[in-house]
């Protein structure tokens, strides 16, 4: 049973970690760690895997890991996070997601794509923009969906799920958090509509639920379908923690699988929560208040940075899964060697005046030299992997226009 308090062995606390999780469809994740979903850029550009790619995936299932999650697939290449973000629709590469399948489906481990679309927030070199609402504030202008814009999203959502299922992939999530499109209809920052979309927080998820119902048509009752959620945006103005407790209150009336907790989101002045310097996991108590109003599996991810955090995030009941992923960039064997008795963590590099993204630019620079075996060789400065990482998004950006400017394309 999912929320209750898994007994703690004081002399083995990585027993905590190492039971299995069933999920409502009846599948079975091995143990209690799953590598969260978080930007790559790996693909090549054209919305394909890339042997970089493949090499990543196929270490985080080496080392242990129950869940992979493959952030930032995208459903419509005309609103990508990146232009090194996957694409799964009718144009994606076969051979390439059957070939990323093969050898991250190893030893028992799931791999989902995450399904997403950046909507407000889509990558502007490649991409026009659109949101819920038309924005024009420093930093952030979008022109606004229309009902049928809206309308045409489920199917979208629907059709990249079946490419998923079609390929070999295991499960698939559904993004609703950080500043992402269907995060963006939840928050009345990017959400100011006055019809059946935007309002009262029931309204704002309506596009999420129906979302969801889709995917779940399409994939059939034993396929996993899990979301991720932001507790809060931490804005002013932004989603409250009380309307996202309704949200998980609207999804537990719902066929999800896994509700994966998260937080933050992309907006003008906004702060990453992941750069945040406080120690400890971030959204636990989001998710014991979540505990009280569903029985879904709850999955929280955000700050774990020590064994005994995620040991004690488990064994209290507050969550059933522990989302990790800058920790596993950093040793991809993180889960293996959280599942021992001998245990250990691992040592996060230190970094003074960093400016906006530039963490999280390193980090992804890093799974790029995973994905080419060199992470053992990996010393860039912070400013040398902002640059490396803006020079493969320029790069990627001319690649992705040439592919999908053509008229008609979608996901």
């Amino acid at each position: 049973m999912t929320g209750q308090p898994i007994e703690r062995e004081t002399s083995s606390p990585h027993r905590v970690l190492q039971k299995s999780l069933d999920l409502p469809c009846g599948a079975v994740l091995k143990n209690r760690l799953a590598k969260a979903p978080m930007t790559d850029t790996l693909g090549n550009g054209e919305g394909d895997s890339t042997e970089a790619q493949v090499r990543v995936y196929e270490k985080w299932s080496e080392g242990g890991t129950a869940l992979s999650i493959i952030g930032e697939v995208q459903v419509d290449p005309r609103f990508p996070e990146n232009p090194g973000n996957l694409v799964l629709g009718a144009n994606s590469d076969q051979q390439a997601l059957q070939s990323l399948v093969k050898r991250a489906l190893i030893e028992g481990v799931h791999l989902w794509p995450q399904l997403g679309h950046a909507g407000a927030r889509s990558h502007q070199p490649v991409s026009e923009p659109k949101g819920p609402s038309a924005l024009e504030i420093d930093g952030l202008q979008c022109a606004g969906m229309s009902v049928e814009d809206i309308q045409e999203l489920p199917d979208m959502y629907a059709r990249s799920a079946v490419c998923a299922k079609n390929a070999g992939f295991s499960g698939v999530q559904v993004h609703a958090g950080h500043g992402w499109l269907l995060s963006q209809f939840l928050s009345p920052l990017f959400n100011r509509r006055s019809d059946g979309y935007g309002g009262a927080i029931e309204a704002r998820c309506r596009i999420v639920l129906e979302v969801v119902d889709k995917v779940r048509r399409a994939v059939g009752p034993s396929y996993p379908v899990g979301i991720r959620i932001n507790s809060t945006d931490k804005l002013e103005g932004g989603l409250t923690e009380d309307d996202a407790l309704e949200v998980v209150r609207l999804l537990d009336q719902t066929s999800v699988d896994l509700i994966d907790i998260s937080g933050g989101t992309y907006f003008p002045g906004a702060k990453e929560i992941s750069d945040s310097p406080n120690q400890g996991p971030y959204f636990l108590d989001f998710a014991r208040r979540a505990k009280g109003v569903t029985n879904v599996p709850l999955m929280a991810t955000g700050g774990f940075k020590r064994r005994e955090q995620a040991v004690g995030a488990v064994a209290s009941g507050a969550v059933d899964m522990v989302g990790i992923a800058r920790a596993m960039a950093l040793d991809p064997r993180l889960a293996k060697v959280w599942l021992t008795e001998e245990g250990g963590d691992p040592d996060f590099p230190i970094f003074e005046s960093a400016p906006p993204g530039g963490i999280t630019d390193w980090y992804i620079t890093r799974l790029l030299a995973l994905g080419d075996d060199q992470e053992d060789e990996f010393k860039l400065s912070l400013p040398s992997a902002m640059r490396l990482y803006r020079e493969r998004a320029d790069q990627h950006s001319v690649q992705w226009r040439e592919k999908f400017s053509r008229p008609a394309v979608s996901g």
